[in-house]
């Protein structure tokens, strides 16, 4: 497995493509969620990509400097085909290390969606906020 992490002008066009047909097959069409998918944190942040040996695309995540207190990362998601391998598990782990060692005197925040909650604090994330409606989905605030 391959963990590569790249900001946006060090990302070849077929990766950046790569990425956005996933994140839009993911957070557009099967969550059902019409909104601006491409946004102005793409520029900034820290693309994170997992790869098989088939240098297949299983995983992939951005890292944003949040303030400058914290970090935080996003936009977790594993293609569809790629599901039920435990990729979900290595992504976050790897996306948690690569954070820390980028921002290395930051506290880790996420936006997690509701349902996530358990899995997240497998990692020793905890809930700093009731549940809310993020683009119709329930989410809520985690601190690690």
């Amino acid at each position: 497995m391959q963990v590569l992490v790249k900001k946006l002008d060090e990302l070849s066009v077929q990766d950046f493509y790569q990425i956005t047909e996933e994140r839009i097959k993911v957070f557009v069409v099967e969550q059902n969620c019409p909104y601006q998918e491409i946004d102005t944190q793409d520029v900034k942040a820290y693309h994170l990509m997992l790869r098989d040996n088939q240098n297949n695309l299983v995983g992939y995540t951005r890292i944003i400097d949040k303030n400058s207190t914290q970090a935080t990362f996003g936009r977790v998601l594993v293609p569809k085909r790629f599901r039920k391998n435990k990729y979900g598990r290595m992504l976050v782990q790897a996306t948690i290390e690569k954070t820390q060692e980028i921002f290395p005197n930051k506290k880790i925040t996420i936006q997690a969606q509701a349902y996530l909650e358990e899995f997240y604090k497998s990692f020793g994330f905890q809930p700093t906020s009731e549940i809310y409606l993020e683009d119709d989905i329930p989410h809520l605030d985690m601190i690690l």
